[in-house]
């Protein structure tokens, strides 16, 4: 047996003679790292096999997307263990594992953001569950999706900084960049100037919330809804599909409306121009009914008035409110028609219409202006 094991290390030893130290030290890397993509396979199914049924609804999808992260760690901290143990190591290798410490940086940024995005989804998922307003769940989704953008990009500035750090001539600079940092942060900050005004509008947005995913806005004279808020933008679809894209800031800085501040539900308005013998408590009580008829209304607010009047028509108003903005469309459109033809149909005499009132006059001739036979 003995004597099997030094032939054995004879013909490896031989065999390392063959070919240069970099080359099997490199091979030998190559299927460390085979191997260690290998166990960590093993290891995340033993993991997921050994909780299932055990974990909360955070931890299994936690679990589930942790895999690529922690295997680039597992990668970085195997391989930064074996380099150590190899033999005849050159100034080369101070190149590897500087690789691998950035490797590792990235592995400790990615989990952070990985952290984050799971714990965000599973907030939002559990506050639609447990919450019927809409209102509400719209609040919370428009703080969630923005303080989550915000946090990954603080993590992945953290993440690149601490990257740069490692490198010993940012580290040896550092001090006098900061020194300079005067005339050029000035030019920096001039330049990031809307970036910047766009992520700090963002935090405020999420805190203060002047607008909310879904929202009904009129926004420089467009009514639409707020579609997707961006870490500097907010994308509005309009009514006829169009997408408004408007900077973050401008929330902020600028008037605009808000149709579902407080709650979606809205006040709509239809004027109504009829002659003044028209029968206005009937009118009322048509359009009461009308309100009653329509699924688009919600019980809440029906009210009719003369509102004005002119030298030809008077103006009725009518006010209806609905669920939505949307909805509220609809029913003005639909109380405007029906009433129409119901005055068209009832009470034609109803209609604007233009009087001309002709009166008969009586011409009598003078006695200078008879006719010259008769004189």
């Amino acid at each position: 047996m003995q004597s099997i094991t030094v032939t054995i290390t004879d013909a490896l030893a031989r065999w390392q003679d063959l070919w240069p130290d970099w080359l099997v030290n490199l091979v030998f890397l190559l299927v460390s790292g085979l191997l260690l993509l290998f166990l960590h396979s093993v290891l995340l199914h033993l993991v997921r096999f050994a909780v299932q049924g055990r974990l909360s609804e955070f931890g299994r999808k936690l679990l589930r997307r942790i895999g690529p992260p922690s295997r680039l760690g597992l990668l970085v901290v195997g391989l930064g263990l074996i380099i150590q143990a190899l033999p005849n190591r050159g100034s080369s290798y101070d190149l590897v594992e500087w690789g691998l410490l950035f490797g590792f940086i990235i592995f400790l940024g990615w989990s952070a953001i990985t952290i984050v995005n799971t714990a965000a989804d599973l907030y939002l998922r559990q506050a639609k569950q447990d919450s019927e307003d809409s209102v509400l769940t719209r609040k919370l989704l428009t703080q969630v999706r923005l303080l989550r953008r915000v946090v990954v990009i603080v993590i992945g500035f953290l993440t690149l900084s601490a990257m740069l750090m490692t490198i010993p001539s940012v580290r040896q600079y550092g001090v006098s960049l900061f020194a300079s940092a005067g005339v050029a942060g000035l030019a920096v900050g001039l330049a990031a100037r809307p970036v910047l005004s766009n992520l700090i509008a963002g935090v405020q947005i999420a805190i203060t919330q002047p607008i909310r995913l879904g929202d009904a806005v009129l926004v420089e004279g467009e009514f639409g809804n707020v579609e997707d808020i961006q870490t500097t933008y907010v994308v509005i679809r309009l009514w006829d599909w169009r997408r408004l894209v408007v900077p973050l800031s401008y929330f902020m800085e600028k008037p605009f409306q808000n149709w579902t501040r407080q709650s979606a539900s809205v006040i709509g308005t239809v004027f109504w121009y009829v002659d003044y013998s028209t029968p206005v408590e009937a009118v009322r009580a048509k359009f009461l009914d009308l309100l009653k008829e329509s699924h688009l209304w919600d019980g809440e607010v029906a009210v009719m008035h003369v509102s004005d009047a002119n030298d030809r028509t008077i103006e009725l108003r009518g006010l209806m409110s609905a669920r939505s903005a949307g909805t509220s469309w609809d029913l003005r459109c639909e109380i405007r028609e029906k009433l129409i033809a119901w005055l068209q149909e009832t009470y034609p005499h109803a209609l604007p219409r233009t009087r001309l009132e002709m009166e008969k006059a009586t011409t009598t001739l003078l006695p200078s202006m008879s006719s010259p036979q008769q004189s």
